[in-house]
């Protein structure tokens, strides 16, 4: 059963923005932090951002502290992360997180 679905990636030029969208259809009864963690080729899953249920509170990775901004709708049940002035180095697999499961993950690759 899909329970976190991530959408958004895709080819960008270096310079460029993104949204990356993550809809949770399983969690409904508690309050839960959600997380964006990358995954770049040969390396290990590191987290990017993450944000307390009350969007109150969220906190960045120094590799993307100034680029990327994470919110939340809890109305919808989604997580986004804004992602700009993209390098090549940002390119990876996005998956989020729900302190529970992940999501089957979503490319982004930035052309230089």
């Amino acid at each position: 059963q899909v329970q976190l679905v991530e959408s958004g990636g895709g080819l960008v030029q270096a310079g460029g923005s993104l949204t990356l969208s993550c809809a949770d259809a399983g969690r409904t009864s508690k309050t839960y932090a959600m997380g964006w963690f990358r995954q770049a080729p040969g390396k290990e899953r590191e987290i990017a951002a993450a944000i307390s249920w009350s969007g109150a509170d969220a906190q960045y990775s120094d590799s993307v502290k100034g680029r990327f901004t994470i919110s939340r709708d809890n109305a919808k049940r989604t997580v986004y992360l804004q992602m700009n002035s993209l390098t090549p180095e940002y390119t990876a697999v996005y998956y989020c997180n729900n302190e529970v499961s992940w999501g089957q993950g979503t490319q982004v690759t930035v052309s230089s």
